[in-house]
């Protein structure tokens, strides 16, 4: 079993990878063009799981392991371009709570008929 990771040590042990094992980062043009395929892979597989296409014969549908390897490039991204994503999630965060915090629950769109979720396995 694996130890819970904070942000920040994802970010060193992925940076700790590349220089072990992948020699040195992808440009960060050619990391963005990672990430936007990584991106349409987590689509792919949402519009099968939950919207109207099929799955292929064959074709992986693991939703964790796209989230995750778009995670990784984006930490790729932020160690090059000295972003501390620990830090900036807290700033995304004040900033949603100050400008956010009574607009969603005054929003009926929101209040009526909500759909349960799965993140109560997440507790």
């Amino acid at each position: 079993m694996h130890h819970e990771l904070s942000i920040r040590e994802a970010q060193r042990l992925v940076d700790k990878w590349i220089h072990g094992y992948g020699v040195r980062y992808f440009s960060e043009l050619t990391n963005m063009a990672c990430l936007t395929e990584e991106v349409g892979e987590l689509a792919r597989v949402m519009a099968r799981t939950y919207g109207d296409q099929s799955f292929k014969e064959g074709e992986k549908h693991n939703i964790g392991e796209e989230m995750a390897d778009i995670l990784w490039v984006l930490m790729c991204l932020a160690n090059q371009t000295g972003v501390d994503l620990t830090e900036e999630l807290q700033k995304s965060f004040d900033k949603k709570t100050t400008r956010d915090k009574d607009r969603h629950q005054q929003n009926k769109k929101l209040t009526q008929a909500v759909k349960p979720t799965n993140t109560e396995e997440l507790q």
